[in-house]
């Protein structure tokens, strides 16, 4: 239990941090849910009984009261420290204990109680807030207004609890590599096993490329050495470029990347949509380059086409040969649409055949043209990550690429922060799980600042 808050604290201290949308919204049961329901019931009978109490011969007030109370007490709680003469007025307004002296007497206001508090609701809330506050004061029935001036006081605390978070974010962020580690460090020393997928995931790289130099080293007129050398950088930005590749469906995430499983994710179903359309520009350009070139506009549009139709690539029943293949038997309308334009022949059936047919090819694994995109968008990330501070200073893109490469720059930048980010908060466990694999060392207990995984 223990762990399980820590990782809770980390993964929300870390989603405020690096998320500059995360805003916290109201739970909300699902449609026709038996709990939405049955809330819908208890609510609506409360509503109810208050409407006969205040229509009864004498109007019974105490259920009213009640509600002008917690409403007093949720106002009170917008205010800033230094706001004494708003607390001391709505204090003075809602006196409950005034009220029920009045309400003894036949002489309690309700409706003009309603319309201060929506008068204070107005002074207080976010502009966002403006257009329920109008329809409030639009509103004649009391129950219906003190129903709404609920549902509304339930959103302006929403809009308070998202504004300390925007206001906190800058705080967080300076202090977030100390916290998360720190964090990180307590759920370790609760469970010492919190870092197996860690280990393997670098395990597998720290193999590959030990087996990488051995071949290296039985090259003919290969320098001999004694041991193979690995740098530890090397072997933890191809860990980073896996991640890229991962399988998010049946692969379980190293434990210290679990906070931005979800844009990790996010940036590998993108980034294997762009290699798709990559492959289709190489292909169209290879078949059908002379009507293309010099024009812009006409590639654009098949890049717009093959995005929408490419959406949701990655789900399960996304039939990508099919889709494929209607790009294909697109480009070629859009094709033949241009030559007829500049007054050209249409492409024959054997060359829109070759077209289609290459389209659907690049589904397979193995395809060449696939590989050969793959291998470039894998060297030019892997440049990224070698830069000091890539928004400065973007490598060149490779050949091939230059049809995504205002998408892959964005992508590139975000998957860049994500991991230089990681490097910092877990860059002390790195370095003893490195040193632990490379020099047979027992990992310490507890990570090492000073220690980062250069």
């Amino acid at each position: 239990m223990a762990t399980a808050r820590n990782f809770a604290d980390m993964t929300l201290a870390h989603e405020i941090a690096v998320n500059e949308n995360f805003l916290l919204k109201q739970d909300a049961f699902p449609e026709n849910s038996l709990a939405r329901q049955v809330k819908h019931i208890v609510h609506q009978a409360f509503w109810d009984v208050l409407e006969s109490e205040l229509n009864a011969e004498p109007p019974e007030y105490e259920h009213a009261i009640k509600l002008f109370e917690e409403i007093r007490e949720i106002l009170l709680s917008f205010l800033t420290p230094g706001g004494n003469r708003l607390r001391n007025q709505i204090c003075e307004v809602l006196d409950t204990e005034l009220i029920r002296q009045q309400a003894e007497h036949s002489a309690v206001d309700i409706q003009g109680l309603a319309s201060y508090v929506i008068s204070t609701m107005g002074k207080l809330c976010a502009p966002v807030r403006d257009d329920d506050i109008r329809e409030l004061k639009a509103t004649g029935n009391i129950v219906e207004v003190l129903r709404q001036i609920f549902h509304v006081l339930d959103l302006m605390k929403m809009d308070m609890v998202n504004f300390t978070i925007k206001s906190l974010r800058p705080h967080l962020q300076r202090q977030l590599v100390d916290y998360e580690r720190n964090k990180f460090q307590e759920i370790l020393e609760e469970t010492p096993s919190a870092l197996d997928q860690t280990t393997e995931w670098i395990k597998e790289s720290v193999n590959e490329e030990l087996l990488s130099l051995s071949e290296t080293a039985l090259t003919p007129g290969a320098a001999n050495s004694s041991r193979p050398s690995l740098r530890p950088t090397l072997v933890l930005n191809n860990c980073y470029l896996k991640l890229l590749q991962w399988d998010y469906q049946k692969k379980e995430l190293p434990e210290t990347l679990m906070t931005d499983g979800a844009r990790l994710q996010e940036l590998t179903e993108k980034l294997n949509q762009l290699k798709i359309i990559a492959c289709l520009s190489v292909i169209t350009n290879s078949i059908v380059g002379s009507v293309t070139e010099g024009l812009p506009e006409f590639a654009n549009r098949l890049k717009r086409i093959s995005t929408v139709l490419l959406e949701g690539m990655h789900k399960e029943t996304f039939n990508l040969k099919e889709v494929l293949n209607s790009i294909g038997v697109q480009t070629c309308v859009e094709v033949n649409k241009t030559l007829m334009e500049r007054g050209l022949p249409t492409l024959n059936t054997d060359v829109q055949a070759n077209l289609v047919g290459q389209f659907s090819s690049i589904e397979e694994e193995d395809n060449p043209i696939r590989s050969l995109i793959d291998k470039r968008i894998q060297l030019y990330l892997k440049s990224l990550l070698c830069l000091p501070s890539p928004q400065k200073c973007m490598p060149p893109v490779p050949g091939g690429l230059a049809v995504i490469q205002q998408e892959l720059e964005g992508l590139g930048c975000q998957y860049a922060n994500i991991v230089n980010f990681n490097k910092q908060v877990y860059g002390p466990f790195y370095a003893n799980i490195l040193r632990k694999l490379l020099f047979g060392e027992e990992a310490p207990g507890k990570a090492d600042a000073s220690s980062p995984a250069n």
